[in-house]
């Protein structure tokens, strides 16, 4: 059969002329052995019609799949488009989409002095989450002030805020041990200084204490994985009450103050919370409670827990040293020649 030369098609070029309008066109068109799982009609307005797929309309022409070619008809030569009924998809049933979500953790990587989530825990409810992570929130307490801070390993090293302990040398950690179903109130007084950031207002803290326990620990998360607006809740101790839980939304990953980047959340931060953790609903720490603006509600910030883990593993380069308590840092003695008596 012969189109013509208008009927030429290369490389899938659509090409259409009022040429090819012809009814024994057509009838070829419509016999070709094309199918379509739902297939739409164009109505010609010489009586005509062609069937396929109608894929995409514009304003002057609609391109037609017509299985073999597609055609581009113009509009002038359309009485109507009847559109063919898209069937509903069956929904695929898979092992994964039945499995029930579980409540279980998400596995740990063990660093071997704390532990950080592979991956986002599942969601659990904040009652169950603070029953099993309120053993690993303590208080910290100095002379002069009061803050909290968390276990992040069973040996006794915990954080706070650099702010909490700042000038102070007589530490102590108080910790609400769980025997029985009840608390136990156990205060530690061997508490040492390991490492300190006070430009980024962190501080990490040994519990020595002969006697101590194994203690209760907390998983790093990540502050990256958080969306804004997602549920958060702090531990600590605000004005000195121990144990207060408060819960609030992530308004933002990255409010800029002083330089540094933070988390802000409707979390409920008091004079006392400063050092605490922040937990997403997974029970994973994703900041350290440090601040708030005194002259307004539902304005607390916190550090991000991507900054407590480069801390954590650059612990060397901040050591305290016991030769200069106001540094910070601890700093190496400069390379020198060997001692020799011959050397002039």
């Amino acid at each position: 059969m012969n189109f013509g030369p208008a009927s030429l098609v290369k490389a899938r070029v659509p090409l259409y002329s009022d040429a090819m309008l012809k009814p024994s066109l057509f009838a070829a068109l419509l016999c070709f052995p094309a199918s379509f799982v739902s297939a739409d009609t164009i109505q010609l307005k010489d009586k005509a019609a062609i069937t396929g797929q109608v894929l995409a309309e514009k304003r002057d022409s609609v391109a037609v799949d017509v299985g073999y070619t597609v055609l581009v008809i113009p509009r002038n030569q359309i009485e109507k488009i009847e559109r063919a009924s898209t069937p509903e998809k069956p929904v695929k049933s898979s092992a994964k989409a039945a499995t029930p979500v579980k409540s279980s953790p998400a596995p740990e990587i063990k660093g071997g002095f704390f532990s950080a989530s592979a991956k986002p825990a599942a969601e659990r409810n904040v009652r169950d989450l603070v029953n099993d992570l309120g053993e690993a929130v303590v208080q910290v307490r100095t002379p002069s002030s009061l803050g909290s801070g968390f276990f992040i390993n069973d040996e006794g090293f915990l954080l706070t805020n650099f702010h909490v302990i700042e000038g102070e040398s007589q530490l102590s950690i108080e910790v609400y041990h769980q025997q029985a179903g009840q608390l136990e109130r156990k205060t530690y007084k061997e508490v040492r200084i390991v490492a300190m950031n006070k430009f980024q207002d962190m501080a990490l803290l040994k519990v020595d204490d002969k006697d101590a326990p194994k203690f209760k620990t907390v998983v790093i998360g990540s502050a990256d994985a958080l969306a804004v607006g997602e549920h958060v809740f702090a531990i600590g101790s605000p004005l000195g009450l121990e144990r207060t839980v408060t819960e609030g939304i992530l308004s933002t990953k990255t409010r800029q103050i002083g330089g540094e980047l933070y988390l802000q959340t409707t979390t409920a931060i008091n004079p006392g919370n400063s050092g605490g953790p922040l937990f997403n609903l997974g029970g994973e720490v994703v900041g350290i409670t440090n601040m708030k603006i005194t002259f307004g509600e539902g304005l607390g910030f916190a550090i991000p827990a991507e900054a407590v883990r480069y801390f954590l593993e650059h612990r060397d380069a901040y050591a305290y040293s016991t030769d200069n308590p106001s540094n910070p840092y601890r700093y190496l003695e400069p390379p020198s020649k060997l001692k020799n008596t011959d050397t002039p």
